[in-house]
C-alpha cells in the first residue's frame, strides 16, 4: 500500500544473516485506513502513521520564540 498524503511506499532490501548471506526481502510503509478530514470534508484515505502524527500537531505560530 501507499500513503496518498506524502507517497510512502514500501521498498526493498537485504536480511544479512550473521555468516553474512544476503536474502531479499520487503520492507512495507505503515499505512492505515483511517476517516480523516481534509480541505474541510471527511474523507476515508490510506495514511502513514508519520502523516497522522504530523496532522495532529498544532500549527506553528509565526513571530514567536520559543524561549521566553
Amino acid at each position: 500500500m501507499q500513503c496518498q498524503i506524502c507517497k510512502k511506499a514500501g521498498m526493498s532490501g537485504n536480511n544479512v544473516s550473521h555468516s553474512n548471506r544476503h536474502t531479499k526481502t520487503r520492507f512495507k510503509a505503515n499505512v492505515h485506513k483511517q476517516t480523516i478530514s481534509l480541505n474541510g470534508k471527511v474523507q476515508r484515505v490510506k495514511i502513514c502513521s508519520r502523516c497522522l502524527r504530523t496532522l495532529h500537531k498544532p500549527p506553528r505560530v509565526k513571530g514567536k520564540s520559543a524561549v521566553s
